[in-house]
């Protein structure tokens, strides 16, 4: 009669115990005698056992090769976290001493003068995400940046961009980069490019390449464009409309970057491209010589932070001095032309409240820093008085921002974001009525992730726009997306 697999176990494990019985008694005379008297088993049995226990082995095996598996994934998973926020991969950990040898790593904590071994790791990943969002527009925006929520480009004048509820289709946050790691000189080297669709500037409204990411960093030094040292990518929330909070720092600028870290504390300092927004204000009515004003950038803006990280999240306080400079095309001499100073400081942190829930907090505030937000005013503007005797005189813009959201994890697959972001401007006196003052942002969001590679989610949001002269626009809409990720490291290893 056949027996059943935990039968067969337990018979199995049975027999093991009294074969080893058997073999320690087996070493007196007594225990001799007694072996010698011991149930045998037949042939039969005997493949039996050994056909579980291999089949017991295998099953083991199995196991291992899945926990492997699983260390595996995790380690891509991290990996694609560090590269998607900048940060090289980190050195293969060398193998463990033997229990007699003393390891490295007390070596060196005991002698300072012994230096960790270089890097050696070698690695290059292909990486990217086909997205498609349809958005349904309750309002109106200006029709160059419908597939994204910017306050600043919402109208105050009623019909102003067309009647109001567009539908709108777009694959413009579909990206596409690539990373490569390798040790040159005794220091890792990073180089990551990416880009998205989305585009800005004279190709706004178009589905072409963005540049978002081309650098590359060996050991501390970094050079090309990446996320600016005045700017905090962590505080951005989990939202899937592409622009984002206006009152928070976002600009991906050409930098040259020295970065020092030591245990939870960063300090960085960068000189940036600069480039400026000039407002002529109502100087342009009574000069139309004043339409060819633009900014001068003789110097490179400079940036700063210090960051600390630890198990409850991160703070970061960051800075930035500029010349904010302006000239006139097709004037003699270029006049009226002259430069402003500029600077801010950027406070942002992460707050994990509970393992489930991160608190997203910032606060900016600075003179002549409208190019480094993430959306709304402006650098420069005319101030003073028109009325005899004139004092014209330019003067740098100042701005508040403001930034509070909420990420939940509702479990493994479902997660939420809510808050509110808003940009405050002081206008100077000779700027237009329509000149922009505030801008106000709020969203909500369900995001259903299946498995890693995979996202689909809906998300409400509304934005206000108010101008110098106390005309006010808003937008409602509503947005649903479908995002495909994948990686090379997916299929070769």
């Amino acid at each position: 009669m056949a027996c059943s697999q935990p039968q067969r176990r337990t018979r199995l494990l049975a027999t093991i115990a009294t074969i080893g019985g058997l073999g320690l008694a087996g070493l007196t005379p007594a225990g001799a005698a007694r072996a010698q008297t011991a149930p045998a088993l037949s042939a039969q049995e005997v493949q039996e056992l050994r056909a579980e226990l291999k089949a017991i082995k295998a099953e083991s095996d199995a196991a291992k090769v899945q926990e492997a598996d699983r260390e595996s994934r995790i380690a891509a998973l991290q990996r694609r976290l560090d590269m998607a926020a900048g940060v090289p991969p980190a050195a293969p950990e060398a193998t463990a001493s033997p229990p007699a040898a003393v390891p490295a790593e007390a070596e060196r904590e005991s002698n300072p003068e012994v230096s960790p071994a270089p890097a050696a790791s070698k690695a290059f990943e292909i990486y990217g995400a086909a997205q498609l969002d349809y958005i349904q527009d309750f309002n109106r925006v200006d029709p160059s940046w419908e597939a994204s929520l910017r306050p600043s480009k919402i109208p105050t004048v009623a019909g102003q961009f067309g009647s109001d509820g567009q539908s709108i289709f777009s694959v413009r946050q579909s990206k596409f980069g690539a990373t490569a790691t390798q040790e040159i000189g005794g220091h890792e080297l990073f180089v990551k490019f990416e880009f998205d669709l989305y585009a800005t500037g004279d190709h706004a409204g178009e589905t072409t390449f963005h540049l978002q990411h081309f650098f590359g960093r060996w050991g501390p030094i970094l050079a090309g464009k990446t996320d600016s040292v005045f700017m905090d990518g962590d505080l951005f929330p989990n939202t899937i409309e592409y622009w984002g909070p206006p009152g928070m720092v976002y600009v991906r600028t050409a930098q040259l970057r020295l970065t020092w870290k030591q245990g939870p504390h960063e300090i960085a300092g960068a000189i940036e491209e600069p480039f400026n927004d000039i407002d002529p204000g109502n100087l342009r009515i009574l000069d139309p010589a004043l339409a060819g004003l633009q900014g001068d950038e003789k110097i490179p803006d400079f940036t700063g932070h210090y960051r600390y990280d630890s198990g409850w999240g991160h703070v970061q306080v960051a800075g930035i001095l500029r010349r904010v400079g302006f000239e006139t095309i097709g004037t003699p001499n270029n006049v009226p032309k002259g430069s402003r100073f500029g600077w801010g400081v950027n406070l942002t942190s992460n707050v994990n409240v509970t393992k489930n829930d991160v608190v997203h907090l910032g606060v900016v505030y600075g003179e002549g820093i409208a190019s480094f937000m993430n959306d709304g005013g402006t650098d420069l503007a005319p101030g003073g008085s028109l009325l005899l005797p004139a004092t014209v005189q330019a003067e740098v813009v100042p701005l508040l921002g403001v930034t509070a959201y909420l990420d939940h994890q509702w479990n493994s697959q479902f997660s939420s974001s809510i808050g509110y972001s808003r940009t405050q401007v002081d206008n100077r006196s000779l700027q237009a009525g329509d000149a922009f003052r505030t801008g106000q942002y709020a969203s909500v969001n369900l995001l259903w992730t299946p498995d890693p590679h995979l996202m689909f989610g809906g998300e409400l949001m509304w934005g206000q726009r108010e101008d110098k002269s106390g005309a006010t626009g808003d937008d409602s809409r509503i947005q649903f997306s479908a995002k495909y990720k994948f990686t090379s490291k997916d299929f070769f290893q």
